[in-house]
């Protein structure tokens, strides 16, 4: 009970924040197809928290990203105003707030992936489990770009504020390489924390 109730605090202010994200989002097609993501995710986590409940470093992250993605749907990523400071802050020619996203988007996934592989005894070193966690990662990014091509060609130009290149050629390159640094970030800055955690749900590590 101790461990469930922060939890149940967490996924309500998520779904908080989501019903009003989707009261007047700036687009209601962006928003929907911005917040899928989470709107799958989350009956996932819910149905496995018994078999398989996560630690609470990697429930914590995925509402951060969630929110990321829900901010992001509300405004569109192009006019959140986090990324307008951004870019004045840093004199930059567009909104950034879309790399935030994908980062996240890089960070989320490769932790994700590495508390299964190592907990789910699939693979038993820790260099092993980072390596094959910034694969998964990087395949999820590849694949969401796949989702953005297919939008664009089925949508044309109403596929724009979902894409949110904001006329750069290189988005596409530029938010995976974001994901990388999410990813690799994860396992160079957060791999120990991530260990406690998991030892903290009874994972122990057999090799290194």
């Amino acid at each position: 009970m101790t461990r469930t109730s922060p939890l149940i605090l967490l996924a309500a202010a998520v779904l908080a924040v989501l019903t009003v994200s989707g009261v007047a989002p700036y687009d209601r097609i962006t928003w929907l197809m911005e917040v899928m993501p989470a709107l799958i995710v989350a009956p996932v986590l819910f149905a496995t928290y018994r078999r398989f409940p996560l630690t609470n470093m990697l429930y914590v992250l995925i509402a951060v990203h969630a929110l990321v993605l829900i901010w992001g749907g509300a405004c569109t990523y192009a006019r959140v105003p986090l990324g307008f400071w951004l870019q004045d802050l840093f004199d930059l020619a567009r909104n950034p707030y879309d790399k935030i996203g994908h980062f996240m988007q890089g960070l989320v996934p490769a932790l994700a992936a590495r508390e299964i592989l190592l907990r789910g005894g699939y693979v038993s070193g820790r260099r092993m489990a980072g390596f094959l966690a910034v694969c998964v990662a990087m395949a999820v990014s590849a694949c969401y770009e796949l989702v953005e091509w297919w939008a664009a060609l089925a949508m044309g130009q109403g596929a724009d504020e979902f894409l949110g290149t904001q006329g750069d050629q290189w988005d596409t390159q530029s938010d995976m390489f974001l994901a990388l640094i999410g990813a690799s970030t994860g396992m160079l800055l957060l791999a120990r924390r991530h260990d406690r955690a998991m030892a903290a749900l009874g994972w122990k590590e057999t090799t290194s």
